[in-house]
């Protein structure tokens, strides 16, 4: 197994929307904010070369929105998709699999692109399949008011008309030790309804792809959750639970958001769980 990082792009949210209750003045101390009160995001993914398979997990926002869409995330910086896998050696041609920790747009828009003539659309790693969960994509293509606007019908639909759309089996709940894909996913239903967040032993090590558990390493403390959370006091639990675990256990936190830390530690404080180091992903695991 060979895993490499993927950079999708970079844009901006609003930071007393990634922080939701706590105050500007403490979250501003990590997570800086501009003069529109916005923050630095990345849209981080990861793909994983596993003897015939290529599997990518996330996909950032994708090319094909409008630009007064784009306009609402003021992206930033030059990483792309395309220009990532090719810089790992790889094409979207080559990937076998498409994970999906949940179907947002910032982390599946990459998934579907425009046709030739611009009629409709496509997968856009024609290769590959797609995996969800059906409890998800049930959340998704019926979705309620606060996340209407976050599932966007063209980055969902395209994958089921396609044929090449597979769920995750949700049984053995909360966490599910191994999947048809090589790896574990503990299912997080606070953010939104079964989000995935996987764990890959490699080199040795544990692996966790963070998705929106834990968007940046700012997030740490317990309390600090998303106003975009459809279930913040159940997101507090299951935060306080898995960081408490991945202490104990030494696991390496890949953040998907952050573009500042790609990979954290932590350690128990007197002040709870907290970051304890943060490195590249080369420095933990091609050094």
């Amino acid at each position: 197994m060979k895993i490499y990082p993927i950079e999708a792009g970079n844009f901006k949210l609003d930071g007393g929307a990634m922080f939701g209750v706590v105050p500007k003045s403490l979250w501003s101390r990590t997570n800086p904010a501009d003069s529109n009160n916005m923050i630095d995001m990345a849209a981080r993914c990861l793909l994983i070369e596993d003897g015939d398979r290529l599997i990518l997990i996330d996909t950032g926002m994708g090319e094909k929105q409008s630009g007064k869409f784009f306009g609402y995330y003021f992206l930033w910086g030059s990483h792309s998709l395309d220009g990532s896998l090719a810089k790992a050696g790889f094409h979207r041609d080559d990937i076998t699999d498409v994970f999906l920790t949940h179907l947002h747009f910032d982390h599946c828009g990459g998934s579907v692109e425009w046709n030739n003539d611009k009629s409709g659309y496509r997968p856009a790693f024609k290769n590959a399949q797609f995996w969800t969960n059906k409890e998800h994509w049930q959340w998704a293509t019926k979705p309620n008011p606060r996340e209407k606007a976050s599932f966007l019908t063209e980055n969902i639909i395209p994958l089921q008309e396609s044929g090449q759309l597979n769920y995750i089996a949700t049984d053995a709940l909360p966490f599910k030790a191994q999947t048809e894909l090589g790896f574990g996913i503990l299912f997080a239903d606070g953010h939104t309804e079964k989000q995935m967040i996987p764990h890959i032993s490699y080199k040795g090590k544990t692996l966790v792809f963070m998705a929106d558990l834990l968007p940046t390493a700012g997030h740490v403390p317990v309390p600090y959750v998303m106003g975009y959370d459809t279930r913040p006091l159940l997101t507090i639990g299951e935060k306080a639970a898995f960081l408490q675990r991945a202490a104990e256990q030494e696991y390496y936190l890949f953040l998907e958001h952050d573009p500042n830390n790609e990979i954290i530690t932590l350690t128990q404080t007197d002040r709870g769980v907290r970051v304890k180091d943060s490195y590249s992903f080369n420095t933990i695991f091609n050094s």
